[in-house]
């Protein structure tokens, strides 16, 4: 006990310190903003330009150094408190350019995937008929989606706002992929318990190729006991693993059309396999 309280004394203060720092990234952020509010130097690019402006609401224009800086402090924050979803979205936002960019051709390459990139819609309470959804049959997206609020209590307007994404489009990728997640776990049969996020990011990372995935699938088990250790590697990364990597793009379902569909015809349709019976 008295080693956990000395450990515990040393890591405060690094929480704390980061707290400032990312305080100070941000405010430089939008000092960087306002210095290019006047006019623009002949030798500035295109590219340079835009990229000092807000390209959506709520974008915030942060140069390389600034986005290394919150992408190292996003993941120890992350790794220190695996709830802290404000951090996790942080680090997602500022390692996942690459991926966001396969993914969004998968989508560009897919009719309904197009369409939704065309349409953006938006997964919150304000666009959701969540008394028409309860009252679907058992068994439907929508029925089992609102079940899965419900049981958990959790709402989708709690995911945050993308931030410091520099392109509008990926920008509003990230926020899709924030808003299916709790779809995906309806449809993975996952609780939102450490275990079962930690199988539906196994899920996601083998789905996105995204970093923020890829770390949350391969560090979250350091907090797992000795019985939920062997549930996760014996049944549920094998499935988790084989499942993601046999479903097709889950960014491309339009999960709002669906909410009369079946899990079970879904899971089905998207090539999801039926989740393992371990008492998750």
């Amino acid at each position: 006990m008295v080693f956990l309280l000395r450990r515990t004394r040393k890591v405060l203060p690094c929480v704390i310190n980061f707290r400032k720092v990312l305080g100070s990234c941000l405010v430089a952020g939008r000092r960087c903003q306002l210095c290019h509010t006047g006019q623009a130097s002949a030798t500035d690019s295109p590219v340079r330009e835009e990229a000092s402006y807000p390209l959506y609401p709520g974008h915030i224009p942060t140069s390389p150094l600034q986005k290394a800086l919150l992408m190292v402090g996003s993941a120890f924050m992350a790794l220190y408190d695996p709830y802290r979803h404000d951090m996790v979205a942080v680090l997602g936002e500022t390692t996942g350019y690459l991926a966001l960019q396969t993914l969004r051709e998968r989508m560009r390459n897919d009719p309904e995937g197009q369409q939704i990139l065309q349409e953006r819609p938006r997964i919150r309470l304000s666009t959701l008929d969540i008394t028409g959804l309860r009252a679907l049959p058992e068994g439907t997206l929508g029925r089992e989606y609102v079940r899965f609020l419900d049981d958990n209590r959790v709402s989708p307007d709690t995911r945050m706002p993308t931030k410091f994404v520099d392109d509008e489009e990926l920008a509003y990728l990230v926020q899709r992929y924030r808003e299916v997640h709790d779809l995906m776990h309806t449809l993975l049969g996952m609780p939102t318990n450490m275990l079962g996020e930690v199988a539906v990011k196994w899920f996601e990372a083998v789905q996105t190729g995204l970093p923020m995935c890829i770390l949350g699938a391969v560090v979250g088990p350091v907090r797992l006991n000795t019985r939920k250790l062997s549930i996760l590697a014996t049944d549920l990364i094998p499935w988790a693993v084989q499942s993601g990597s046999n479903a097709s793009c889950i960014l491309n379902f339009y999960y709002e059309n669906r909410w009369e569909q079946t899990v079970e015809s879904l899971r089905n349709e998207i090539g999801i396999l039926p989740p393992p019976v371990t008492g998750v």
